[in-house]
């Protein structure tokens, strides 16, 4: 890494012992993280012992990390998901010195050019220090990455971390759809380490539509936590996907948006159940398990729903005998409903 010339170093103890995070330190809409005991619970009690499991709406990759047992295949539509599903999960090799070394590097510099990210987001979701930082950082990496002197997974944990480090500091309200205007941009970008848990050959991971991956692999269980609303993760995280992608494209509107067209998501449209019944009929495995909230009717138009339960059970009943289990579980939200007696669904289909 070649720092610039205007970059001046800045006193920060990179041996502290809070300089690191899991996969589970970043905010997300869905994250199932406070779930995966009750997921992990029945997926054992059900389906017994198995060797392979498939996750293929694995967004942050928290209910993953709840099998790192087993050989995983870990799927997300979203490339900024994908990177981090790399670095968690990823089976290529590392050198956690060489990571440390980088992120010791990026922590201390100050930079006063403004690049791509300072330019488009400058005192917005973050200051434009900050802004010119991460733009400085992710264009480092890069170009690391195209000179051979880091691998593809090396490149995926600082892109990580570089992602996870923003998140932490957002002026936002856990999504990038809009940002909080009176908002406070003085909190500073510091990158930390990973916490990965060993590298397992055996794992696979992709950056596909769910539905176009499932006839292309197997596993004894595949897991199922689709989008079950019309808010569509690509507008949510479309900042950190324009960070992860690095394509610089161009952007609009207040919240900086570019085009999503190719990441939308037909299961937070009204072809949901079509979608849906379509993936199971590709699905190869001894177990199909299904997450879905029951939000039904309960929320605003854009929160209900999309795929009513009758017809849950009537698509995975064409596979197999199906139980389902409930608890009760307020969903990460950032709007102003309160919605009661809400639940978590868990349905397991054991495949015929």
């Amino acid at each position: 890494m070649v720092l610039p010339v205007e970059s001046q170093k800045l006193n920060l103890d990179l041996n502290d012992d809070v300089m690191y995070f899991s996969v589970n330190s970043r905010r997300y809409l869905g994250n199932k993280y406070k779930l995966t005991g009750f997921i992990k619970h029945y997926i054992d009690l059900e389906c017994g012992v198995f060797q392979s499991f498939a996750d293929l709406f694995a967004g942050t990759g928290a209910v993953a990390a709840g099998f790192l047992d087993k050989h995983l295949v870990v799927n997300d539509i979203l490339y900024s998901n994908y990177v981090c599903n790399q670095a968690w999960f990823g089976a290529e090799n590392y050198s956690g010195d060489k990571i440390s070394e980088y992120i010791k590097q990026y922590n201390n510099i100050n930079l006063l050019e403004d690049n791509y990210l300072s330019k488009n987001y400058a005192e917005t979701y973050f200051s434009r220090q900050n802004c010119r930082k991460a733009g400085f950082i992710r264009e480092d990496i890069e170009n690391n990455y195209t000179a051979g002197k880091i691998n593809h997974r090396e490149k995926c944990i600082l892109i990580t971390s570089l992602i996870y480090a923003l998140d932490k500091i957002a002026n936002t309200c856990g999504h990038y759809e809009a940002y909080r205007k009176n908002g406070n941009l003085d909190k500073k970008l510091l990158l930390k380490m990973p916490l990965i848990t060993g590298t397992n050959m055996a794992n696979k991971i992709y950056n596909k539509d769910a539905n176009e991956l499932a006839s292309e692999i197997a596993a004894d269980v595949v897991y199922l936590d689709p989008p079950y609303n019309s808010r569509q993760y690509c507008d949510a995280y479309h900042l950190l996907e324009n960070i992860a992608c690095w394509k610089k494209p161009e952007v609009y509107g207040v919240a900086g948006k570019m085009d999503r067209t190719l990441l939308k998501s037909e299961y937070c449209t009204v072809n949901a159940r079509y979608a849906f019944e379509n993936l199971i009929k590709s699905i190869d495995a001894k177990y199909i398990v299904l997450s879905y909230n029951n939000m039904a009717q309960k929320g605003v138009r854009r929160s209900n729903a999309k795929i009513p339960d009758e017809e849950i059970i009537r698509i995975l009943q064409e596979r197999g005998k199906v139980k389902v289990f409930k608890q009760e579980y307020k969903t990460f939200s950032t709007g102003k409903s309160n919605i009661e007696a809400n639940e978590e669904r868990l349905f397991i289909c054991k495949c015929s």
